[in-house]
């Protein structure tokens, strides 16, 4: 336990240090999140229907984060690909940070304040994304794959450090949230809504010091891959037409698009690799997206503990934190397993034990609560914070052997173009689990105060969360 304890602290690097420095950042852009909502809600005209429109634009840079890997692999800005990139992520978060801080305080006019919400926050999220690119790529620089000599190094050494980098990337990230969760809400009640998002300069200016500490840059040279960059673009623009154009079935439709765009583009980026390392990523890219591709159970059971087990929204808050807390001190104390021990085998017991750690739910819906009050004295809020306690840790430990893996075979050149493909794949893996999600509840249909189908529905959701990732890890795993 001890080893485990230490092992972050004496596995840090100093050259970890701007990377680590981007992901706090990045989970601590929660610092404004009360305050935009609640100044959503006050001043602006917007409705929740416009909201969603909204959010489709706003996901766009995520669609196509490939392009950005593009341009930070092959496109130096005054000679730099990384830290230059850095800074002008963080100027496009500080643009937007200020576009928000103007329209709340009416020194900014040139748009309707509806308009400058949208200009703002398309801004930060083009500055998130941006830096998220380059950190991702210097996850995979950091560690050397060759020795004092000029000899690769062993595998599993590598994979180990990478895994370690992750997992301190992670805990950056999870600090980050953590460190603002709660100071939003303060600051949302104390000040005005324009000096909160002045206060969230603060956070660009966290990535930005990290710069002044990055001393290398990649060597690997290529051209820009026009393939990747126009077709990255021209996928961007389809996706949105279809999202805004009411094509029928049209989030399927895009499902199939992204998977024909992001598997096209993983073969142009690895068509240089030999056969071997191509089969692995393929195993590999196939057990990620059946680990990530498992439904939810949907908004359903949400609305039955706040109807029938009058969970409320303070309660609600403390499981969140809770969880919160609880994911950096599982991935803290559990990092030795996480970036030693065979990556498949770890996938394959997280997906066990995650499945073993949903039952509560299901034990809930059947009515365990009235039997655990009777006979131990405590009920249904207990059980949920203790599932809390128990799971969420969880969430967190699944991404850390997903993300070695992607480290691990990043092509030299193209890595921040392999991380940006890879990590799009990982969400459209989500978004598989979400049409899922929606065809179980068309299935089981469960409406507000109606929950007959409920128990139904959790058991399914239950069982395809189980059979599909263990099945796929059967099937393939020895093969990476």
């Amino acid at each position: 336990m001890l080893d485990n304890l230490m092992r972050p602290l004496r596995a840090f690097q100093p050259a970890y240090v701007p990377l680590i420095m981007v992901y706090f950042a990045y989970g601590a852009l929660g610092l404004i999140d009360v305050t935009r909502d609640f100044w959503i809600k006050e001043k602006l005209q917007l409705s929740p229907a416009d909201l969603a429109s909204i959010g489709v634009w706003l996901t766009l840079p995520w669609t196509i984060k490939m392009v950005f890997g593009e341009l930070v692999d092959c496109v130096p800005i005054f000679g730099s690909r990384r830290k230059a990139y850095i800074l002008i992520g963080a100027l496009f978060t500080a643009a937007g940070l200020l576009t928000l801080a103007g329209a709340a305080g009416g020194w900014l006019v040139f748009l309707r304040p509806d308009h400058l919400y949208v200009l703002g926050a398309l801004l930060i999220v083009l500055g998130t994304v941006i830096q998220d690119v380059v950190a991702d790529a210097m996850s995979t620089e950091v560690v050397s794959r060759v020795d004092a000599q000029g000899e690769p190094r062993p595998d599993n050494e590598v994979r180990s450090e990478l895994g370690m980098v992750q997992v301190l990337g992670r805990l950056a990230l999870s600090a980050g949230i953590v460190a603002v969760a709660g100071l939003s809400g303060v600051l949302a009640g104390v000040f005005d809504r324009e000096t909160v998002f002045l206060m969230g300069l603060a956070i660009p200016a966290i990535s930005v010091t990290g710069t002044l500490l990055v001393r290398k840059e990649p060597t690997e040279i290529r051209p820009l891959d026009w393939r990747i960059l126009g077709g990255g673009l021209i996928f961007g623009a389809m996706v949105l037409a279809i999202a805004l154009g009411g094509v029928p079935f049209g989030q399927e439709a895009i499902f199939v698009l992204s998977m024909i765009v992001i598997c096209g583009m993983l073969v142009f980026v690895t068509r240089e690799l030999d056969h071997k390392s191509r089969m692995a990523i393929l195993y590999t890219s196939i057990i990620i997206f059946a680990f990530r591709a498992t439904p939810g159970v949907g908004d359903g059971y949400f609305w039955w503990t706040l109807d029938i087990l009058k969970f409320d929204e303070n309660f609600y808050g403390a499981l969140r934190q809770t969880g919160a807390v609880l994911a950096i001190l599982g991935m803290w104390l559990f990092s030795r397993q996480l970036t030693e021990y065979s990556v498949t085998k770890t996938l394959f017991w997280l997906a066990i034990i995650g499945t073993l750690l949903a039952t509560p739910s299901l034990a809930l819906y059947y009515g365990v609560q009235e039997w655990t009050e009777r006979t131990f004295g405590f009920g249904a809020r207990t059980i949920a914070l203790v599932d809390t306690v128990a799971s969420s840790p969880f969430a967190q430990l699944s991404m850390i052997p997903l993300l070695t893996l992607i480290a691990f075979y990043a092509p030299p050149g193209h890595r921040a173009t392999w991380f940006a493909l890879m990590a799009s794949l990982m969400n459209l893996a989500l978004a598989a689990g979400q049409l899922q999600t929606k065809y179980l509840n068309q299935i089981f249909a469960v409406q507000r105060g109606e929950y007959t189908e409920l128990g139904g529905l959790l058991i399914a959701a239950l069982a395809i969360g189980f059979i599909l990732p263990i099945g796929t890890i059967l099937l393939f795993g020895r093969r990476v």
